[in-house]
């Protein structure tokens, strides 16, 4: 008998997207360094590569994440 149980992060119902095998997968199946995750849905996690592309895209043209301040707007601390 083992002394310490693997504690695994999440449960089953909760979807994420693994890095390392490139594959959907129900409950927390791998390491939470090699996972996207929780989605709510099988279907939203297939998309975590893409939804993870937009959301960069966003940020790298996101003002904000710059230091110019945004067209039109003065630089407000």
């Amino acid at each position: 008998m083992a002394l310490f149980k693997k504690r695994t992060v999440g449960k089953p119902g909760e979807w994420y997207y693994c890095l390392e095998h490139k594959k959907v997968e129900e409950g927390p199946d791998c390491p939470g360094k090699d996972r996207f995750g929780p989605y709510a849905s099988r279907a939203e996690a297939e998309r975590a590569m893409e939804s993870a592309r937009e959301r960069n895209l966003q940020w790298e043209n996101d003002p904000r994440w710059h230091d110019a301040p945004a067209p039109g707007r003065a630089d407000q601390d």
